[in-house]
């Protein structure tokens, strides 16, 4: 339903990733939206603001926070507040690991996401994927089998 009225800025991106709990899927965690466009002072950085805040919980009872920055289909995603996200973390969250995420609207109804980790001199991407959203009437038989045949092909027989 809220690809019905959603539009393509970074509102609609962050309703889409709730709605569809991508963020979940994507980290393979179990997650919960926090906060919307937390505005907050970090020590040595001063005024920063987040997109969203989800903290998570893994099978092993690992506590996670992903800072999550949107951006519609003409921004472009900016290294340093990714950077301003994990030192937001930091300094909010200490007791809980920071996976900072990215996502953006792509062409062809695309929505792409990325997970930073750091790097030698700044963070970097440690992974990407690429999710379409499809209406349940346009899934059919011959597509839930490809998805467990693949799932069969990665050794994955959860």
């Amino acid at each position: 339903m809220t690809s019905m009225y959603a539009l393509n800025d970074e509102q609609a991106l962050l309703a889409k990733l709730r709605y569809n709990r991508l963020v979940d899927i994507f980290t393979r965690v179990t997650c919960y939206p926090l906060q919307s466009h937390l505005r907050t002072s970090v020590p040595s950085l001063g005024q920063v603001e987040t997109d969203e805040i989800y903290i998570g919980v893994d099978r092993r009872g690992v506590h996670y926070v992903f800072p999550v920055q949107a951006k519609g289909k003409t921004d472009r995603l900016s290294i340093v507040q990714i950077e301003q996200d994990v030192a937001m973390c930091k300094h909010k969250f200490p007791k809980l690991i920071c996976r900072p995420i990215a996502a953006q609207f792509m062409p062809d109804q695309l929505i792409v996401l990325f997970e930073f980790e750091d790097g030698k001199d700044s963070v970097v991407i440690a992974s990407e994927k690429h999710y379409r959203l499809v209406p349940p009437e346009e899934i059919d038989e011959d597509d839930l089998a490809a998805y467990r045949k693949r799932n069969m092909d990665n050794g994955d027989l959860r």
